[in-house]
């Protein structure tokens, strides 16, 4: 069997916030949550898990593949809460979105700081 991407702990200053954020973007469903972990499923079964560390949060990259109609709804809640987002990784065309590699791309802070990606197409 070839390998296959499994789960990932996503360290959050509110676990519960940052999974609320994450469900409401992603349309990610809830899965059972134990002990430190709050946990979503997306739906090529990964797991999502948040997780409140004990030291300080350093800023990961996350970039999550999204059709075109997902990627509407997902836009459109980043504007209405507004969420500050941008075109590029590098944060200096606000309030934009991308039409690179085929498809259209934003990139915004989740509330622990994590630069986070939405993308219509695979780079590769």
């Amino acid at each position: 069997m070839p390998a296959t991407f499994n789960h990932t702990i996503i360290a959050a200053k509110d676990r519960h916030e940052s999974a609320a954020l994450y469900r409401e973007l992603l349309e990610a469903s809830e899965a059972p949550s134990w002990g430190l972990f709050t946990n979503l499923q997306l739906g090529d079964g990964v797991l999502l898990q948040f997780a409140e560390p004990s030291v300080e949060i350093q800023m990961q990259h996350y970039a999550f593949l999204l059709d075109d109609e997902l990627f509407d709804r997902a836009y459109t809640r980043l504007r209405d809460r507004g969420i500050e987002h941008w075109a590029d990784p590098q944060m200096r065309r606000s309030g934009e979105i991308n039409n690179e590699h085929g498809g259209r791309g934003v990139y915004f802070k989740d509330p622990a700081g994590h630069a986070v990606e939405l993308i219509t197409r695979p780079y590769v």
